[in-house]
């Protein structure tokens, strides 16, 4: 291969997807090889042509990698990520994303920009979306299973698709929530919270990772030596290829590391970078670099090796065309049927004063911008799904044959107008239940959609507080990109049941929710705050010096006028909203309750490398059957570097008939004691732990051990 043509396959194009014709400028492009990879070529005809260009025409006839945003479906739309992550369930994260690589396979794309796997502590950040959730642990599961779903069994089966790691790395931590922000991570941070999930990922196989846009303690992710080249490929053995997020290559001029798009070339190629996505600073310097001995040819072939190693492991030399008579069934039965049960799973129940479940018989009051918005109850990065087969909780209520009446009331989550405030209070008074379908539309999260007041926008809680009075019950359900601020209206309703953006069959799975046909079955995955301002919040936080407790707190309506000036509880809090989330990490309700009782540890103090196992007894104390997510935690009390409060270690789900106990037993690991220390290296140390076992990130029986270096 000429520097060209290598330089070719470090390229990735990008088109629109709603493009009608194909340039000939591209075709030419494809048929010099000058291109790699292509992006957003949704027709399928687009497809086979510029394949049969670059396969027969081009200079070395390699295939090209036609990549797409598949992101939480394909044409069946599944929960968005971070709802999906509240199912805390990883046979649904593998399916979702198993539906989604065969329908988005049989057009010819073989390559997702997903899963993203960035850690979330920040609510206000629009991309956490799409994220795992705050949590290292449970993120690192969902990873392993999203990479498996889309990978399938082997990657040269046609209906796999390569995934990618994104955003490599820290991208979560922006500053304030904004998108695109800085992060400062010092590197024990990064690798005991923030790397995790991507090892997870890598050791699935994932085919690619994709750097982040952020900077990292001052470099930019893109051209990142010690990210990309140290930990990355030597540390953590990755083979695949890595891609620039869209033009994040050219950007670091804008960042202030880069001079101009050439010296941002050189930068990326020193640091590993192996394709480079929608920009061109690749294509139009990388050569002349090479001539001037700023970058190597012998760094230029380690890239396209390993694109190159990419598309062998996909097929594409075998079988490069797609497979036309593989016409994925789009929206199956059978696919409809997990985009059901995957909004079930996710759907998070924060509150219940025995409105739910309803009967059969209540005569509902369905309201609120959400009861009815197809296209937004997709959530974002939905390019292909089609509203037109989204069931909303309209449609599943007319299908059910639900005792119902429909008030419109407000036409999107930020009407301001209150003009139909008083014809809906009076609608509602013939019912016994008011649904208030509420939240944000799709476009208000995501990429770019950073938010710094998360209440519901527009006039959502006035009319909340309207409804309110008039003595009806409400229950109120929510679509969102996020969590919402609740804390102004938590007292006006009597049920909050969290959906997120729940996808296609969002309203059927909602009826079945509110109706008792199915429960709840969805666990929190991030701390809900109580208000923007307690943001960024995260259970598995440090203790300060003096942490905040419950007898010392001092509310802030509770100083006396004319107070001598004092430190008021001398501990780490906010007088207005105290130091505790709404709701905590890993809540979430039934239809039932559960005791915690009898728990054992087979060892007060254990070895390096034994085993401990912990034994726990659940009833269902409540009336009906339930599932129940069961979590264990651990600290680790004392570390040559301060340790979290708490850390997830592992969870299992049971369902218990009424009156039915199970035992639940876990076992850990002292490698999974392990963390990065302040000298970066990875170390299991010696002293006292405290465990729980509990449905929550703040609760649960306690227990403790040691571990002793014999």
């Amino acid at each position: 291969m000429s520097i060209d043509d290598k330089i070719g396959q470090t390229n990735l194009r990008g088109t629109s997807s709603r493009a009608k014709t194909l340039s000939e400028e591209l075709k030419e492009d494809v048929r010099q090889g000058k291109v790699g990879a292509l992006l957003n070529v949704m027709k399928v005809e687009f497809v086979d042509e510029l394949q049969k260009i670059a396969v027969e025409e081009s200079p070395n006839k390699i295939p090209l990698i036609f990549g797409r945003d598949v992101v939480h479906g394909f044409k069946t739309i599944f929960p968005i990520p971070i709802g999906l992550a509240a199912s805390w369930d990883t046979e649904i994260a593998k399916s979702s994303s198993r539906v989604a690589a065969i329908e988005a396979s049989s057009v010819g794309i073989r390559w997702t920009f997903a899963p993203m796997l960035d850690i979330a502590r920040d609510s206000r950040w629009g991309r956490i979306a799409e994220s795992p959730g705050e949590d290292p642990y449970l993120a690192s599961v969902l990873g392993k299973a999203y990479v498996e779903g889309f990978q399938g069994d082997s990657l040269n089966n046609p209906t796999s698709i390569a995934a990618c790691a994104k955003h490599y790395i820290g991208y979560g931590a922006a500053m304030g929530g904004r998108d695109y922000n800085t992060t400062v991570i010092p590197e024990a941070l990064l690798r005991n919270v923030y790397l995790p999930p991507f090892q997870s990922a890598l050791n699935a196989g994932a085919a690619t990772v994709m750097t982040s846009f952020n900077e990292i303690n001052g470099i930019p992710a893109t051209g990142n030596e010690f990210l990309l080249k140290q930990v990355l490929r030597d540390e953590l053995k990755f083979d695949g290829f890595v891609v620039s997020d869209w033009d994040s290559v050219v950007e670091m001029i804008a960042h202030g590391y880069a001079r101009d798009e050439k010296h941002a070339a050189e930068l990326a190629a020193k640091a590993g970078m192996d394709m480079e996505m929608t920009s061109n600073a690749y294509e139009l310097h990388l050569k002349k670099l090479i001539e001037q001995g700023k970058v190597t040819e012998g760094q230029l072939n380690v890239f396209v090796k390993n694109i190159l190693r990419i598309k062998y492991r996909l097929g594409l030399f075998n079988t490069p065309y797609r497979d036309k008579n593989n016409e994925a069934a789009f929206y199956a039965k059978a696919h409809l049927e997990e985009a059901k049960e995957a909004a079930i799973k996710s759907s998070v129940l924060l509150k219940n004063e025995q409105v739910l479940p309803m009967s059969s018989q209540t005569k509902v009051a369905l309201i609120g911008p959400l009861a009815n918005a197809p296209l937004d109850q997709m959530g974002t990065w939905t390019f292909d799904g089609e509203k037109a087969h989204t069931i909303t909780p309209l449609k599943a209520f007319e299908t059910a044959n639900v005792n119902f009446t429909h008030i419109k009331a407000l036409t999107h989550s930020r009407d301001r107008s209150k003009a139909q405030f008083k014809s809906a209070v009076n609608a509602v008074k013939n019912s016994d239940v008011i649904v208030f379908v509420a939240g944000e539309e799709a476009i208000l999260s995501g990429e770019a959609h950073s938010r710094a007041n998360i209440d519901l926008p527009g006039v959502q809680e006035d009319l909340i507080k309207a409804l309110s009075e008039t003595g009806k019950p409400i229950v109120l359900v929510i679509m969102a990109g996020r969590p919402i601020t609740i804390t102004n209206i938590i007292d006006d309703v009597d049920a909050v049941l969290m959906a997120w953006h729940p996808g296609t069959m969002g309203g059927v799975a909602l009826q079945e929710i509110l109706f008792g046909l199915r429960e709840p079955e969805g666990r929190l995955p991030v701390s809900w705050p109580k208000t923007a301002g307690q943001l960024p919040y995260f259970y598995n936080h440090k203790n300060t010096g003096r942490p905040a407790n419950k007898k010392d707190y001092v509310a802030m309506y509770d100083i006396p006028v004319g107070a001598w000036q004092s430190s008021l509880g001398n501990d780490s809090h906010y007088l207005d909203v105290g130091y505790t989330p709404h709701f905590p990490f890993g809540f979430g309700l039934g239809y039932t309750a559960f005791k915690y009782t009898d728990l054992e540890i087979s060892k007060d103090t254990i070895g390096f490398n034994e085993t401990l196992q912990v034994k726990v007894s659940i009833t269902n104390v409540g009336e009906r059957p339930g599932k129940e997510v069961v979590q264990f935690y651990v600290q680790d009390v004392v570390g040559s570097i301060t340790r979290p409060v708490r850390e997830l270690k592992g969870f299992q789900h049971i369902s218990l008939n009424k009156g039915e106990t199970k035992e639940v037993v876990f076992k850990l690991s002292t490698g999974a004691l392990g963390f990065s220390n302040h000298k970066i290296m990875h170390t299991v140390e010696e002293g006292d732990f405290n465990l729980w076992v509990g449905a929550q990130a703040t609760s649960g029986l306690k227990g403790a051990f040691y571990l002793k270096e014999y």
